[in-house]
């Protein structure tokens, strides 16, 4: 059962699973704005064109409150989770250990400042003997 769990885990914390995640969640809240345009403006303006309906300041006043909460609803749904994944990743980076940087590999030389590898004795470019320098430092 353990073996089952920690599998799961890594299935569902994979990068692909929570963007996928995301994006259905993000597109569902989107929906409910385009539902609302819809709703509230293009069919109100449909019906007063064809005159099957007419509206009254308040019915107007009243589409466009459940517009604005059609698009609060989408940032709030959007920024529980922006936070949501931020936690996520932090917690999955627990574990993880900075990389320690590499060791050079490569130096300038110090009469033509080109870049030579670290363990040469002359410079190919300008042939300057560098092992003096080496000595000194």
């Amino acid at each position: 059962m353990k073996k089952f769990i920690e599998e799961f885990k890594a299935f569902a914390l994979r990068g692909n699973v929570m963007d996928m995640a995301v994006g259905v969640l993000i597109g569902a809240a989107f929906s409910g704005i385009v539902t609302s345009l819809t709703d509230n403006f293009i069919n109100p303006i449909i019906s007063l064109i064809t005159g099957a309906a007419t509206y009254t300041l308040q019915d107007a006043a009243q589409f466009g409150s459940n517009f604005v909460s059609a698009v609060l609803n989408f940032f709030i749904t959007a920024l529980i989770l922006f936070f949501l994944l931020k936690a996520v990743n932090k917690l999955m980076g627990l574990g993880h250990k900075p990389e320690a940087p590499a060791a050079p590999t490569t130096k300038v030389c110090p009469y033509c400042s080109s870049e030579i590898p670290i363990g040469a004795v002359r410079c190919p470019h300008c042939t300057s003997h560098l092992e003096e320098e080496q000595k000194d430092a």
